[in-house]
């Protein structure tokens, strides 16, 4: 009889895979509870824990017996080498890049638009007669 349909395991065959998409935090730091992070030492355990009324998941160190501290411990790693070595992820700062640009676009669409304001202004002074000096500006 010939196998139809998923394997029992769970797991999909390797090509239809997706890849772990990074999670860094919001401030760009690595985060441990990314599917890319990996702890050398091996202590590395997510428990959930009831914070604020919710429960949420914790990466927590076997090895000290507290919280992890992420991207700043010595046996951090990441598998798509992305940890930079000040504990931040470099696909945090990748997204953060194109914001820069978008915000050079904002200042030359918000700078058009005052230039635009000026000229009509200066229009308007010519027909009411005054004379436009470049100090006035």
């Amino acid at each position: 009889m010939a196998f139809k349909g998923r394997p029992r395991g769970g797991r999909q065959p390797r090509e239809k895979r997706e890849k772990p998409k990074p999670m860094p935090l919001p401030d760009g730091k690595c985060n441990p509870l990314c599917p890319l992070f990996r702890c050398l030492n091996r202590s590395l355990v997510t428990v959930r824990r009831v914070m604020h009324g919710r429960m949420q998941h914790i990466a927590m160190c076997r090895w000290i017996g507290d919280q992890c501290i992420g991207g700043t411990c010595q046996y951090a790693s990441c598998t798509a080498r992305a940890l930079l070595p000040d504990g931040a992820c470099l696909h945090a700062r990748e997204r953060q890049v194109p914001r820069e640009e978008e915000a050079e676009k904002e200042i030359e669409r918000e700078l058009s638009l005052e230039e635009r304001e000026m000229s009509r202004i200066e229009k308007i002074m010519r027909k009411k007669g005054y004379a436009i000096d470049e100090d006035m500006f």
